[in-house]
């Protein structure tokens, strides 16, 4: 008899695991149950579509006859409303049951709501579907004066969308300057800049106290803390991701800021392994629980949950994420977990050239490259490695820097 597997979810993590369990057990059972009404899509290139630079149709990642050609059963705006790890069983909202021999739980989050008067009047988005990239694409196209919320990843998006519509925009951040945990008022400053020739001004000390409507509930204006007072007619909200857990809440597994799964993509229950998002992973490099939310990461989860699915132990989750921006004249990437650790380096290498390395122990644990992004497989490089370059924190400054750059371990 055949192995049952069940995947809730079908973002790049979940199908990704659906494919590689085609590709390990050719005769198992293969079900992907979504809350979405499509199959997957590239999440990466949503936004492209939001600015008007690309049509739908390059976007499809997985058709639906993709499912049907490699025997996946796949079922489109399929709620899972209770999950009985007792009795290995999955139910829906429609009252259908789903028994698995291993479960995987690619669940996501959702994105989370100002807590503030107005919050979901017409006009404000959130950023996360593509149903969301079409409904922004809609409405910034209509739209004159904008406002976005949420100095981090995503919200920079919406400053693109809006320069891309010719939409006027005040980016409004609580703190000094644009995604402050990983970046310096210095290096932040290239961006800020960017974002000012594309007709967004960042607005610092900033917020959201509450939205002003007109008398159909269209967002008019947005008002802050300090009672100044920002007129939109579109408003982008990316204040970060509330984890799915709801759905797992009332099980025996482990949480901790999601599901918490070891370096195999395992939870504490034997048949139940989870990906992407949601996941609290044992980072093997990093030495301690982690999370990553980008789609690289993701994707590389799935495939090692689904090999452990079929054969546990059999290869582990070691990984360093990068995540880049593309809206401007000048590339940027982050990689590895560049708001940890408790020291930095940073450097401004050349005109519009800047770059921040973060460092635990003396060891890199991630970092911001801005212009030159020629560093980065040195510094993953380190990272996998574990090396200590606390002596050497000078070179990883260098135009042109290489790990052969270093004084070898030995010699230090």
């Amino acid at each position: 008899m055949s192995d049952s597997y069940v995947i809730i979810g079908d973002g790049i993590a979940g199908a990704s695991a659906a494919e590689t369990l085609r590709e390990e057990a050719p005769d198992a059972e293969i079900t992907v149950l979504t809350d979405e009404g499509e199959s997957l899509y590239n999440r990466i290139l949503i936004k492209e579509y939001a600015k008007g630079k690309l049509p739908e149709a390059p976007i499809s990642i997985h058709q639906e006859d993709w499912y049907d050609d490699h025997d996946v059963d796949l079922r489109l705006n399929t709620v899972v409303v209770d999950i009985d790890v007792e009795n290995d069983a999955v139910h829906t909202h429609d009252g259908e049951t789903f028994e698995y021999d291993s479960l995987l739980l690619a669940i996501g989050g959702t994105p989370q709501q100002l807590p503030v008067e107005n919050a979901d009047a017409d006009g404000i988005h959130h950023f996360w579907t593509f149903q969301d990239a079409r409904n922004i694409k809609e409405s910034v196209e209509g739209a004159e004066t904008g406002v976005i919320v949420g100095a981090g990843l995503l919200g920079i998006d919406f400053a693109a969308i809006c320069g891309a519509q010719d939409v006027e925009a005040k980016y409004l951040m609580r703190g000094d300057n644009w995604w402050r945990y990983a970046l310096s008022e210095e290096g932040a400053e290239i961006m800020h800049e960017a974002m000012r020739e594309r007709g967004v001004e960042p607005v610092f000390g900033s917020g959201v106290d509450h939205f002003e409507v007109d008398d159909d509930g269209r967002v008019e204006a947005a008002v802050d803390p300090n009672g100044e007072r920002h007129e939109c007619d579109f408003a982008g909200v990316a204040i970060g991701l509330n984890f799915n857990t709801e759905l797992v809440e009332d099980t025996p597994l482990a949480l901790d800021d999601g599901i918490v799964v070891d370096e195999f993509m395992r939870t504490d229950i034997d048949n139940v392994f989870a990906a992407g998002d949601i996941t609290t992973f044992n980072d093997l490099i990093l030495g301690e629980r982690a999370k990553n939310g980008s789609w690289g990461s993701a994707k590389e989860q799935g495939t090692i949950a689904a090999r452990n699915m079929v054969e546990y132990g059999s290869e582990a989750f070691e990984w360093v994420s990068s995540y880049s921006i593309t809206h401007f004249d000048f590339p940027f990437l982050s990689f590895g977990h560049p708001t940890l650790g408790e020291d930095s380096v940073e450097a401004t290498t050349a005109d519009g050239e800047w770059r921040r390395v973060a460092l635990k122990d003396g060891k890199v644990v991630g970092g911001v490259l801005i212009g030159d992004l020629s560093p980065q497989s040195a510094f993953k490089q380190l990272m996998r490695e574990g090396r200590d370059v606390s002596d050497q924190t000078d070179a990883l400054m260098e135009p042109g820097f290489s790990v052969d750059d270093l004084a070898a371990p030995t010699e230090q």
